[in-house]
């Protein structure tokens, strides 16, 4: 009986209700206490190929890079079964395009080989990330009272007026800007994540059992209920 009462019952709480994240807009994650975020893919490079003198030019770029930074900053480290359906299709289309029967029978075999060669070696994708953070009034300037009852008035706080909004952006981007170019001295590309990616790094992050087979739709085809 309690069971079909439960069954029966309208959830009203979403997952969303559950994240830290209010919105996602103009490639900026807001969180539910008002702070921004913006995320970077960071490339990597092999530091033990390098020689001794581009170690020691990448290290003191580093440490230059730690002592003038004035904000905190996430670094991220994901590790993905590699995803290789978008090429196994376009090999599948070329396949049923090719009017060789001799090629045709190749490229099957190859495809099916790739796709094999990824199942059984389990191969893994890294990525790197950097979150470049925003806060209006810094965890210094807050009092302890002030941090705790942010916490029971995030949904009031989050409600920002789009130029407040874009204030509090421009001077995360200025952040942004200096992080990408002490990025750059130690030979390391970076790109901001626009928001259609971050909404699938999110949705891949918390469903990791079945991004795979759940794909998620483009941002253009999401349908948002009010």
């Amino acid at each position: 009986m309690k069971s079909k009462k439960l069954a029966n019952k309208k959830i009203s709480a979403t997952t969303q209700h559950y994240l830290d994240i209010a919105e996602i807009k103009e490639d900026t994650v807001i969180l539910k206490d008002g702070t921004l975020r913006v995320v970077l893919l960071v490339s990597s490079l092999n530091f033990s190929l390098k020689s001794e003198e581009e170690q020691e030019a990448i290290i003191a770029a580093y440490i230059s890079f730690l002592n003038f930074l004035e904000f905190p900053l996430q670094i991220v480290i994901q590790s993905r079964k590699l995803d290789i359906d978008g090429y196994l299709g376009r090999l599948k289309k070329i396949e049923k395009e090719q009017t060789n029967e001799l090629l045709r029978m190749q490229t099957a075999e190859y495809r099916q080989y790739v796709s094999e060669l990824v199942e059984m070696g389990d191969i893994m994708n890294k990525r790197f990330y950097v979150v470049v953070p925003y806060d209006p009034l810094t965890d210094k300037q807050k009092s302890w009272f002030r941090r705790f009852i942010s916490l029971f008035s995030a949904a009031r706080e989050v409600k920002l007026s789009q130029q407040a909004f874009m204030k509090r952006r421009h001077d995360l981007f200025q952040r942004v800007e200096h992080v990408v170019t002490s990025l750059a001295s130690m030979s390391l590309k970076s790109v901001v994540l626009d928001t259609q990616s971050l909404i699938e790094l999110y949705y891949n992050t918390y469903n990791p059992d079945i991004y795979n087979q759940e794909k998620l739709v483009e941002l253009n085809k999401i349908q948002v209920e009010e």
